[in-house]
């Protein structure tokens, strides 16, 4: 029986590890995030939109959980694709980067408002002026080990340039 407890519990062990493995990594870990949240203003002004910073990092399950869902849900894909320019940001606190990736770090926190302050990930709504308007704390939108395409939805279609201009 204890045999048949452990075999079960390693099975379930590696199964979790390969479904967080064949999660598509949306971090770009070689681009400066303020050069990239800059260009994402430049595009989104152009297009009437807002820009969604999703902050966070390959390192974080949660964060590639939710980049997964958001694009395999098509009604969710549409209300982002036709109000936002959705980045994928980077975030590394670990200490034992370089210097200057620890001062961009830092820069990138104090750009939006000490965001990781609700943990990863965090969504940064940035105005066409790149001013945060809203942060938002994942943890509200998650549902047992994913997230729920109602609360999703109602936070982005809360946030779009229509709902905060009308």
């Amino acid at each position: 029986m204890k045999s048949t407890i452990n075999a079960l519990f390693f099975f379930l062990l590696a199964f979790s590890a390969q479904a967080q493995m064949e999660l598509k990594k949306v971090y770009n870990e070689d681009i400066n995030p303020i050069e990239q949240i800059d260009q994402a203003l430049v595009k989104a002004n152009a297009e009437g939109k807002f820009v969604i910073c999703q902050v966070g990092g390959n390192w974080c399950p949660w964060c590639l959980r939710f980049a997964d869902f958001i694009t395999n849900d098509t009604t969710i894909s549409k209300v982002i694709r036709e109000n936002f320019e959705y980045i994928h940001v980077n975030y590394n606190p670990r200490k034992s980067e370089s210097e200057g990736k620890q001062e961009q770090a830092k820069a990138l926190m104090k750009r939006l408002n000490n965001c990781g302050r609700f943990g990863f990930p965090v969504f940064v709504i940035l105005d066409e002026k790149g001013k945060v308007m809203h942060i938002q704390d994942s943890s509200f939108l998650e549902e047992g080990q994913g997230y729920n395409q109602e609360k999703v939805l109602r936070f982005f279609k809360g946030w779009t340039p229509q709902a905060v201009k009308d």
